[in-house]
């Protein structure tokens, strides 16, 4: 005897039919997770994909393109290009993390309280991190970034771009490469000196503590690196405006 009502409807449970573009997408993004297409491969061409779902170039186009939207695959022109699955680094996911954050703040008022705790998340274990795990190639950086900060203007331009490098190089310091991904995405969406009211005080006393962070992270102590970034950060919130610097 045929089952009926509840007991056949746990056998069976209908999935929603989607557009062909959505199910394109679906599987190819389904195989690049599950590792059938591996980091760098490249698709098949697109009229190769066409023909093997049954639907036309134009779908599997649009399929496509939200991929690439989505950060799965990048698209490389001329005779030796195509699609290609994107290859995971701290860069990579660094510019897809950045593009996500830009989007975000420009939705709605940067809350420079909400910047800054989220820096204080971030940060400061980065900081711990770095004591421990840095480099002298991550050691020499900062000084190089510190040198020039130290002997600039207030009226530098290049100011924030100072301050992003000093960041995020303490980020890739950490050891940690998904961190190091936020801070970079964090400084490079928002650029945070800018929200700074920089005076010639200011900006000494944000140097001089750039100062103490590199050299707790160059003796490998800990305690000091996260409460030097700790101590920076409160400064920073201090002095900051709630718009960014024209």
């Amino acid at each position: 005897m045929a089952e009926t009502g509840s007991g056949a409807a746990e056998k069976f449970r209908a999935r929603q039919v989607t557009r062909p573009r959505d199910q394109v997408e679906q599987q190819i993004r389904e195989a690049i997770l599950e590792g059938r297409f591996a980091q760098g491969e490249k698709l098949p061409p697109e009229t190769e994909l066409a023909k093997q779902f049954g639907v036309s170039r134009p779908t599997v186009r649009e399929a496509l393109g939200a991929l690439v939207s989505g950060g799965l695959i990048r698209k490389i022109p001329g005779m030796a290009g195509g699609s290609f699955v994107n290859t995971v680094t701290p860069d990579s996911l660094s510019r897809m993390l950045s593009e996500s954050v830009d989007t975000i703040l420009r939705l709605g008022a940067l809350d420079m309280l909400e910047l800054t705790d989220v820096r204080r998340v971030l940060e400061v274990p980065a900081a711990r991190l770095a004591a421990r795990h840095r480099s002298e190639e991550h050691v020499s950086e900062l000084r190089s970034i510190v040198e020039r900060q130290r002997t600039t203007t207030i009226d530098d331009p290049e100011i924030p771009g100072y301050d992003l490098a000093f960041h995020t190089t303490i980020g890739q310091a950490s050891g940690n490469r998904l961190l190091a991904a936020f801070i970079a995405a964090v400084h490079d969406a928002t650029h945070p000196a800018q929200y700074l009211d920089v005076t010639a005080e200011v900006g000494k006393r944000t140097v001089k503590q750039h100062m103490v962070i590199l050299a707790a992270i160059e003796t490998e102590d800990e305690d000091a690196a996260a409460e030097a970034m700790q101590s920076h950060l409160d400064y920073v919130l201090r002095y900051s405006t709630a718009q960014p610097k024209a």
